[in-house]
């Protein structure tokens, strides 16, 4: 270096010797590759760590077919459900270490394209697609040269990797709560039937309910739209026609708001003459409910996360392609009562 010069940046042959290893395996210690061992890896990482090694990624991205850039594509960006599964699949990705580049297509078939041109030119190494909904979505994957990864809206194609919740699942721990509660007289005041998630939700109730010899008070066709004031009218409909229910299972937490009020309306109390539980757990409606409610959580951060790692198999070459229904939970709150009560006690 000449008299005078200041050298500002530590080169990857300079971490190669620190380690005591030759140039490429360095360079595949610092890219991930499979082909170096464990220890090796370490090594290669405290050497760069101890320089302050920072890799140039303009130099990284021509020597390499990867540039760790990875494109995130929605239909619904101001969803409540795809935020959540957007924040996980983030939290996946690593800070600093990959570049997420975000798109909005608003539903819009065209723009849609347009963003998947955009994100191609860019050389991302691979694409999540993220659905508004659950129902599933037309595959994309064959005109598209890098791996693709959808989450909450399944693909269509069986081969593709999907990652939705299990919302018969979720229909079948609502049920198995009430029931285990002691309840026997239940009736679900559900969503909009064009929705998969609300038939699936109706299919698990039903299967739990027939598995101990009953049956939906009412039917299982009470469908509606996801508001509140649904919720309100379908439980007077239901308590008109049914005044004996013990628990209503509402198809989502909006709609449980509107049960809570015409249960309340009906000088009926809640839990102790009707339970009522729900999906989502959309936490600013759950916790402000009187009383707060009790609701299967859809676990859509775990979901995006599952996708994000899903598509960092997919570009190092070892897909996993098929439908992942990933698990949800309950959570009990004041909306059901924690002591089981005896079948046929009076209200």
């Amino acid at each position: 270096m000449a008299p005078g010069r200041r050298k500002d940046t530590v080169t990857l042959s300079e971490v190669a010797k620190a380690a005591g290893v030759s140039l490429a395996t360095a360079s595949k210690a610092l890219n991930g590759r499979s082909q170096v061992k464990e220890e090796t890896r370490r090594r290669v990482e405290t050497a760069a760590a101890s320089l302050s090694f920072t890799p140039n990624p303009f130099a990284k991205a021509l020597n390499s077919n990867r540039t760790e850039t990875i494109g995130m594509l929605t239909n619904d960006l101001d969803s409540r459900f795809v935020l959540p599964v957007l924040r996980g699949a983030e939290d996946a990705f690593g800070a600093g270490s990959t570049s997420v580049l975000l798109c909005d297509a608003r539903g819009d078939v065209e723009r849609e394209q347009h963003h998947i041109r955009t994100l191609l030119a860019k050389r991302v190494d691979g694409i999540v697609i993220l659905g508004r909904s659950t129902n599933s979505r037309e595959s994309i994957t064959s005109d598209i040269p890098v791996p693709v990864v959808y989450a909450y809206a399944p693909s269509a194609r069986t081969d593709d990797s999907s990652f939705t919740p299990d919302n018969v699942d979720a229909g079948r721990q609502a049920a198995a709560h009430l029931v285990g509660r002691g309840r026997r007289r239940i009736a679900l005041i559900n969503g909009e039937i064009s929705y998969d998630a609300a038939r699936d939700r109706s299919q698990g109730v039903s299967e739990v309910l027939l598995s101990k010899g009953m049956e939906l008070v009412g039917g299982a066709d009470l469908y509606g739209d996801w508001t509140e004031q649904w919720g309100r009218r379908g439980t007077r409909e239901i308590l008109a026609a049914h005044p004996e229910i013990d628990a209503i299972v509402a198809g989502s937490d909006l709609i449980a708001r509107g049960v809570l009020d015409a249960v309340r309306d009906a000088s009926r109390e809640i839990p102790s003459d009707i339970a009522v539980v729900s999906f989502d757990n959309w936490e600013q409606v759950v916790v402000g409910a009187r009383p707060q409610l009790t609701s299967i959580d859809m676990n859509l951060e775990h979901l995006g996360r599952l996708a994000a790692r899903e598509l960092f198999s997919a570009i190092g070459g070892q897909p996993t392609p098929g439908l992942r229904r990933v698990p949800v939970y309950l959570v009990s709150r004041d909306s059901v009562p924690d002591v089981p009560r005896e079948p046929g006690t009076a209200r």
